[in-house]
């Protein structure tokens, strides 16, 4: 069969923003003739994500990760259904998901590789598998609960930057109903304030892009700060550990202000943040999910839970696909009264370099994702 894929086509250079043309649309043909283990899966959803851009340069800086390599396929996070199957453990209309799911509309897989998920879990709506109940919601309710140490009854005071993103935007709903008595968000436009307030349950945002983020922090967190989900590092996180207290747990879970610049992760830290850090005995700890996958069933049953506990509504904002990349394409956010699921959709595997550059921009509001075109019967929306 003739499928479409996404290949790298350059590199950005480790100083430099991403574009859209450092990726290629191509046209392959895709044998349906199976080996044993292996099975066909058609893509539905395909995730984008800060920590590729890691994987656009030669060298990714972190030992976990590997580059993507000129001219090959690219890869991510995917959910999709089986179509075919050689593999014992899979059938035809089986809904897998994967953390190396390549940017093809179709694909052979080696069927061990893939996670049978359940479309119950998250009432069909299947991209949530990438974001609230996947390695997205993971990332956020285990830095809370492992490196956060918010205990209720502590009138603790959290701010998380990025809040408006896939993570941040869980994050500070998992501190709030841990039992945070205010959760304040970081983020770049004042729309996304209002989501964090009126649409989240954050405590107040602030819009660094529009104010004195030191000034703000002051007016909304009088008390200090107690817990800090950093999701982007540079001068926005050294004013934010400028205004904790002491024994205040930082968790180090993304430097995106960092990520087109030429510094290992986690990037160096100034003279002054790390004099704060050391005589206020805050803790500062970088947190990989992966290290503590041995939780994730758990978790991901409780993630469900929290986004199935009350009648879910969809809200959905269109502009034309011709929009700049700063701007909203398709956006959906599905609303439970406990936790709540903000993605950004884009349709088209022709657009996945579109889509990742604005995610890299902040043009996203929670999860980016990529719908991928059906053909044929989904087996859950």
């Amino acid at each position: 069969m003739q499928v479409q894929r996404v290949v790298l086509n350059s590199r950005p250079g480790n100083n430099g923003e991403p574009s859209p043309e450092n990726f290629r649309l191509e046209q392959i043909h895709l044998t349906s003739d199976l080996e044993d283990g292996q099975v066909l899966v058609r893509t539905l959803y395909l995730s984008v994500d800060p920590y590729m851009r890691c994987r656009m340069n030669e060298d990714t800086g972190a030992g976990y990760l590997a580059s993507w390599k000129l001219s090959e396929c690219v890869d991510g996070g995917g959910v999709g259904v089986v179509e075919s199957s050689r593999c014992s453990a899979l059938t035809e209309g089986d809904v897998v998901t994967s953390f190396n799911w390549p940017w093809q509309t179709h694909a052979v897989m080696m069927g061990g590789g893939l996670q049978m998920v359940d479309p119950q879990m998250v009432d069909g709506h299947l991209s949530y598998f990438l974001g609230a109940v996947g390695m997205t919601g993971l990332t956020a309710l285990l830095g809370v609960r492992e490196k956060g140490h918010v205990t209720k009854g502590a009138n603790q005071t959290m701010v998380v930057s990025g809040a408006a993103g896939a993570c941040g935007s869980l994050a500070g709903q998992i501190g709030r109903l841990d039992g945070c008595a205010k959760v304040v968000g970081i983020c770049g436009s004042d729309e996304k304030c209002k989501a964090l307030v009126e649409d989240l349950g954050f405590s107040a945002a602030i819009n660094y892009r529009s104010g004195d983020v030191s000034a703000r922090l002051k007016e909304t967190c009088p008390a200090g700060i107690d817990v800090y989900f950093d999701n982007v590092g540079g001068a926005t996180s050294d004013a934010v550990i400028e205004q904790m207290n002491k024994g205040g747990h930082v968790i180090l879970c993304g430097q995106i202000s960092q990520y087109n610049k030429d510094v290992p992760y986690p990037p160096p830290l100034s003279d002054k943040t790390q004099e704060i850090l050391q005589s206020r005995n805050i803790t500062r700890e970088r947190f990989m999910v992966l290290s503590y996958m041995s939780k994730a069933e758990a978790a991901l049953s409780e993630l469900s839970q929290l986004v199935k506990s009350a009648q879910i509504k969809v809200r959905k904002t269109t502009c034309p696909s011709e929009c700049a990349p700063s701007s909203l394409v398709d956006a959906w956010r599905y609303f439970a009264s406990s936790l709540q699921v903000l993605e950004t959709v884009v349709n088209g595997i022709e657009n996945m370099g579109v889509a990742f550059c604005s995610m890299m921009k902040g043009g996203n509001v929670g999860k980016q994702i990529v719908k991928i075109p059906d053909r044929g019967k989904i087996p859950a929306r």
